[in-house]
């Protein structure tokens, strides 16, 4: 007789203590270049929200993580971004999904989660939250299993995993051995001729650091439109930039039907801030985009991720995840269309290599030279040891109010 698979006891949230740990990107110390260098934003048409993104509260949210406890003792684990209110909707609303479920089932838990949030969610917070308890849920199965993740999605297809480098210096990205850089454009519409010209002169300084041929790219994040994407795109058409990435407001679907007519033979690339496969569907059945970038923690997990890298790949479009750490990295190395993947620099100058996730873990493995071998992951679940000094909240301890059970419950109060 086959021997019953463990189900889902218990689900516990976590805040995370402070900055630098966790799975918000933004949520470090001042002076960081992701927050306080010059970054262009659907903010900088308001010249009072240029000088730091913390100013207009891309930190607001802050880190959470989940655990997911299963009936023989085996722990599952994931970390994101959504703060308190994360906590408070896998608590008040998705754990009713989870508890006393076979955790094989994937497919069927996400889709009540995201089906049952669907009058307040489809996007954005609640597809966030629920990316993370899929990654958490991910994580179980591959300790359960005594597996690593990418051996559950379809194994390895590749020995090494090659890395780009978002930062603030290509040259250093070079240097250390990357197979390319990304970095922020500064400027936006609202800055007008004076910051388009200082746009070429950023990009021109930085190619002029790295030479004619290593490929640079450009993060736009999501704060140009139509006409000056067309106009700065054409104006750096000397520079050889190998990508213009989310130039449009996520919602613009059309908007890259016309760069692409503008610019048949530039390459764009978005998905960052997408969410679900009904979101990326218009993306890849338009063909205007080259390549795709889901977050796997916002994009709705790993079980949402492998359907739009299964549309994609339909299309030939290739699939290159937006950061993420390990979680991207066991899924990268699953998929033949996936080449390489990002990493996005989390040292406060952004000129060395550190964990994506800060002090969360003990053992997150890096990119050294610009690579990572395979067998890094090859580790139970996601392979990421909990670091006992980790500054973690039992989020039950502080919801507040506290969660408010169902009126059919109240009878049953002492």
């Amino acid at each position: 007789m086959a021997r019953s698979f463990p189900t889902i006891k218990e689900v516990r949230t976590f805040l995370v203590q402070g900055v630098g740990s966790g799975g918000d990107y933004h949520n470090v110390k001042g002076g960081h270049w992701l927050i306080d260098s010059k970054i262009s934003t659907p903010m900088s048409q308001y010249k009072e929200y240029r000088q730091s993104r913390t100013s207009w509260g891309i930190n607001v949210l802050g880190s959470f993580c989940v655990e997911i406890e299963a009936t023989d003792g085996t722990k599952g684990f994931a970390t994101g971004f959504g703060g308190p209110p994360a906590c408070w909707l896998v608590a008040e609303h998705f754990e009713r999904f989870l508890i006393g479920k076979d955790p094989r089932d994937t497919n069927h838990l996400f889709e009540q989660m995201y089906r049952g949030s669907m009058f307040y969610g489809r996007k954005g917070l609640p597809v966030a939250v629920i990316s993370v308890i899929d990654l958490a849920i991910w994580d179980l199965l591959g300790k359960i299993r005594n597996e690593p993740v990418y051996k559950l999605i379809g194994g390895a297809t590749r020995e090494r995993l090659l890395f780009y480098c978002t930062g603030p210096e290509p040259a250093a990205a070079k240097s250390m051995g990357f197979i390319g850089a990304k970095v922020p454009i500064p400027y936006g519409p609202g800055e007008g001729v004076e910051g388009l010209k200082k746009n070429v002169e950023f990009l021109t300084k930085h190619r002029e650091s790295i030479g004619p041929d290593y490929p640079l790219r450009v993060d736009c994040y999501m704060s140009l439109n139509v006409p000056y994407t067309i106009e700065v795109v054409q104006a750096c058409k000397h520079l050889n930039i190998d990508w213009w990435e989310e130039c449009l407001s996520p919602d613009d679907f059309d908007g890259f039907e016309k760069l692409k007519r503008a610019h048949p033979t530039i390459k764009f690339t978005t998905g960052e801030h997408e969410h679900s496969r009904y979101g990326f569907r218009k993306l890849i059945e338009g063909r205007n985009v080259d390549i795709l970038q889901p977050d796997v923690m916002w994009v709705g997990g790993m079980t949402e991720l492998l359907k739009i890298a299964a549309m994609a790949a339909a299309y030939d479009i290739p699939v290159i995840p937006h950061a993420s750490g390990p979680y991207s990295y066991h899924f990268v190395v699953s998929q033949t269309n996936s080449p390489f993947q990002e990493y996005l620099a989390n040292s406060p100058d952004g000129k060395s290599v550190l964990p994506v996730f800060g002090n969360m873990f003990t053992n997150e493995p890096i990119p050294v030279k610009g690579y990572l071998d395979v067998s890094e992951l090859d580790k139970p679940g996601f392979g990421l040891e909990l670091n006992p000094s980790a500054p973690l909240i039992n989020a039950k301890d502080i919801l507040n109010p506290a969660p408010i059970k169902s009126e059919s419950s109240f009878g049953e109060r002492t």
